[in-house]
């Protein structure tokens, strides 16, 4: 039986059913917007999504005769202008950021006549699901946001997941595990907006000393307002009523607010989820702490979008020949002026190019600066020179 069957447990035909969201089954639901409507959740998912529109596709082809860049002019226009609607930038940034909401990702590859890809689209996909076709083939019917459903073999999409652990197939929804979060930061945020308006409008509290009715009541606060609290009233005086005692409110607005400490430690406890901090949210970073967030966040995401480009743009055959799509996943643009100067003794050496080294300075390339050079005094070595006076 192979890996797939064993996955379905199931006859060919039928489908896989693990729900994602509340309880196992073979579909996946993206969650239903309110997580990008909160400005905590979309300021933390800013920084990734940005790095990773910055990186660069690149499609490298390693023979026997060395390395070459793009060597494909289909393939290098498609990672630069994926569809019409938006460029390479655009695309990956929008990318990152439905994986960082959904932790699912879907590209459908659309091919030419030839089987080329020819162009890539995101999938708005409201729902997902998991389908074993009779000739043992796994499909995905996705529910789009408009209704519309559109069903496409696997070998079609480029799917990038997240905390992948409990499903074979997709990565476990974030939306649980922030939901308690984000009601709090809601009745937070509800709490003081109410404060804000009974602050600007209570001031006074009527103690009636005899029950009355609610229209009474309504009448007599209507009556007070309007005699001693409008603006005709320049003497500031109130007099003396015997069927109510008035008393002012002093910091009403203070009263509904929650503490500051408790409002900013929900707040890191979704930085930490998502793994940011204030200092990255906000591009107060310094060298060492870009790159330990570089480290941790980026490049894994740019790891698993090289294998996935390469294993669904390329057949095995391809692969075999050694073509794969790479996201230049360089650090190196946040680093102090200090560190990218110091880089031009790996350009003396031939480890860097000039125009690489270049690109880091944010500096346009120069002719003949993709050739490698090396300084005279660091030559390879060949032949050991005969020492003076020793023996030949």
């Amino acid at each position: 039986m192979s890996w797939i069957n064993r996955i379905f447990n199931r006859r060919a035909d039928t489908v896989m059913r693990v729900k994602l969201i509340t309880e196992h089954g073979g579909w996946y639901r993206t969650w239903d917007g309110s997580l990008y409507k909160s400005d905590i959740v979309r300021a933390a998912i800013r920084p990734k999504a940005k790095a990773i529109g910055a990186l660069s596709a690149m499609h490298i082809r390693e023979t026997a005769e060395g390395m070459q860049i793009n060597p494909e002019p289909y393939l290098r226009l498609l990672l630069e202008e994926p569809n019409p609607y938006c460029g390479g930038q655009m695309f990956r940034e929008r990318l990152a950021t439905l994986l960082q909401l959904n932790n699912n990702a879907f590209v459908q590859i659309v091919r030419d006549e030839y089987g080329l890809p020819a162009q890539l689209y995101i999938i708005p996909a409201a729902t997902a699901e998991a389908m074993l076709k009779p000739d043992g083939r796994l499909w995905m019917r996705f529910q789009m946001t408009d209704g519309k459903l559109l069903e496409l073999p696997y070998s079609d999409v480029i799917h990038l997941r997240d905390e992948y652990a409990e499903n074979d197939i997709f990565g476990a929804p974030k939306a649980e595990a922030l939901r308690q979060l984000l009601e709090v930061i809601h009745a937070s945020d509800q709490s003081i907006v109410q404060a804000v308006k009974r602050s600007a409008f209570i001031r006074w509290l009527l103690k009636f000393k005899q029950q009355l009715k609610p229209d009474d009541m309504r009448r007599n606060v209507e009556e007070f307002s309007e005699q001693y609290l409008s603006i005709e009233n320049e003497t500031g005086i109130l007099p003396q009523d015997g069927r109510f005692d008035v008393e002012p409110l002093r910091d009403v607005g203070q009263q509904f607010v929650p503490s500051s400490p408790l409002q900013q430690r929900v707040v890191e406890r979704i930085y930490s989820f998502f793994r940011v901090n204030d200092d990255i949210v906000q591009a107060r970073y310094d060298e060492n702490k870009w790159l330990a967030y570089f480290e941790a966040e980026v490049a894994p995401l740019a790891q698993q979008m090289s294998e996935e480009f390469t294993r669904k743009l390329f057949s095995r055959r391809e692969r075999g020949f050694g073509n794969r799509i790479v996201f230049d996943a360089t650090s190196l643009t946040f680093a102090s002026m200090q560190t990218k100067l110091g880089l031009v003794r790996m350009v003396d050496r031939g480890a860097l190019t000039p125009n690489e080294w270049r690109r880091i300075l944010n500096l346009p390339p120069i002719p003949g600066g993709d050739q490698p050079i090396r300084r005279l005094d660091t030559d390879v070595v060949t032949d050991a020179a005969p020492v003076e006076g020793g023996e030949n």
